[in-house]
């Protein structure tokens, strides 16, 4: 499933130098991601409401090119691997304005109960897995 997320840099996220402030990609990232799932189906309060829950494991950031307030970019997640236990998001973020990369970024997620204990969706709830099966990357 293509999909992409288009968000404008708000003043407030961005440091002395006037540049977006490193922390604030992480939560550019989970935006993205969450409005994706929603928009694929598997919003996270369906899934919590399922009793599942998909905490980050890892995030990796390569910071490339910066933006500042009033620029606007785009991301673009994709599910590069998913076994029903794990899966592994790239994100595409473009400067819209001038095509640059933004930063090179990936996370790893695993899926667990209510309880955080590991779960497989292929066993927990098919339904899901298959959903997520038709956005893999």
């Amino acid at each position: 499933m293509d999909f992409e997320y288009i968000r404008k840099i708000n003043y407030y996220e961005t440091d002395r130098m006037g540049v977006v402030h490193h922390s604030n990609y992480i939560r550019f990232l989970e935006e993205a991601r969450c409005t994706w799932l929603e928009q694929a189906g598997i919003p996270m309060e369906l899934l919590e409401k399922n009793g599942i829950t998909i905490p980050t494991l890892e995030i990796n950031v390569k910071y490339k090119y910066p933006v500042t307030s009033g620029d606007t970019i785009s991301i673009k997640p994709k599910i590069d691997n998913f076994n029903g236990a794990r899966m592994n998001i790239s994100y595409e973020v473009i400067d819209l304005k001038t095509g640059n990369v933004v930063i090179d970024a990936k996370t790893m997620h695993c899926f667990t109960n209510s309880e955080l204990a590991p779960i497989n969706l292929k066993k927990y709830n098919t339904e899901f897995f298959e959903t997520f099966s038709k956005i893999v990357g």
